[in-house]
């Protein structure tokens, strides 16, 4: 089917697009929990991978994936974004280990700064308050508090311009500052344009750079780090092939499906595959996403 070669970084568009076929009998390990939050005005959905075949099954590594829906995030509401941002803090919370004490954090940015739709990660790290060499400097009476985590970040850029794998920096940063637990921020891909801008996804298994668009990076996990890995991620890009399958399946066309194996048919949508769209006016969307994910974990990691 070409409408199942469509990349997505989602675990809730993954498990959605297996879930009305016969692979659904293959999701015995894969548990999926849904419920609102009336005061942010979102919609939470938690899948759960706890077995190998489940995770072979959705095609996303074992662990916790908690997504966040939230339509008002897409629009120029601060109010909505402050609403936003609490409820982000609070579900970071739950997979952070140990948050109640003092620890280091090391907050990753993802992405390039040159490509805006790229540039969430850079973004958020520039909007962060960091703590960690004030703190080794003055000590928390800085603060005028007795406990406080150190907090670092980094903005590693991509190989394309420093010539070095994105995991071989973290990994020598690790080294040398020893964190408890790093956060890693980065733009993802979806499936569905109506999730573009206004779902966050934050998973315990860490991340794959570039996985959504096939441009695959080494993994940034606790098996390759050392460390729990957190991933936060919204998607800002949809590849054309998803927007196309959107639009027929609106009108209710069956031309896609009788014409898939038909050779043009098949190149076109070959070629869609590896275009990526993003809304036009995305410059102003990710510096609301950046302030609204950079609140949340100022919230998140202050004690």
């Amino acid at each position: 089917m070409i409408s199942s070669e469509i990349r997505t970084d989602l675990a809730l568009e993954a498990h959605e697009s297996i879930r009305n076929t016969d692979s659904c009998k293959s999701l015995h390990g894969v548990t999926v929990s849904e419920y609102d939050r009336k005061k942010s005005h979102t919609h939470i959905t938690e899948v759960n991978v706890t077995t190998k075949n489940g995770a072979k099954a959705i095609g996303k590594p074992m662990g916790t994936y908690i997504t966040i829906e939230a339509p008002r995030m897409a629009q120029n509401d601060e109010g909505s974004h402050r609403e936003i941002s609490t409820e982000l803090a609070r579900q970071l919370k739950k997979l952070i280990p140990s948050l109640q004490k003092e620890q280091s954090v090391l907050v990753i940015g993802l992405g390039n700064r040159d490509v805006t739709a790229d540039a969430l990660g850079p973004a958020v790290v520039d909007h962060l308050c960091i703590t960690r060499h004030i703190i080794r400097e003055y000590g928390k009476a800085a603060y005028n508090k007795e406990k406080m985590h150190e907090i670092s970040a980094l903005a590693p850029g991509v190989m394309a311009k420093n010539g070095m794998e994105t995991a071989e920096i973290i990994k020598g940063v690790v080294k040398q500052t020893s964190p408890d637990v790093m956060i890693v921020i980065d733009a993802l891909a979806a499936r569905s344009t109506k999730r573009l801008n206004s779902t966050i996804q934050l998973t315990d298994t860490g991340i794959q750079p570039g996985s959504g668009v096939g441009n695959h990076r080494n993994g940034l996990t606790e098996e390759t780090i050392g460390i729990p890995v957190i991933a936060i991620g919204v998607p800002t890009v949809v590849d054309a092939a998803t927007i196309v399958v959107s639009a027929l399946e609106s009108i209710e066309s069956d031309m896609l499906l009788l014409e898939q194996d038909n050779p043009a048919v098949q190149k076109t949508f070959h070629d869609l595959y590896n275009m990526y769209v993003t809304s036009k006016d995305i410059d102003e969307t990710i510096k609301r996403l950046s302030f609204t994910i950079s609140e949340a974990l100022n919230i998140a990691l202050s004690l």
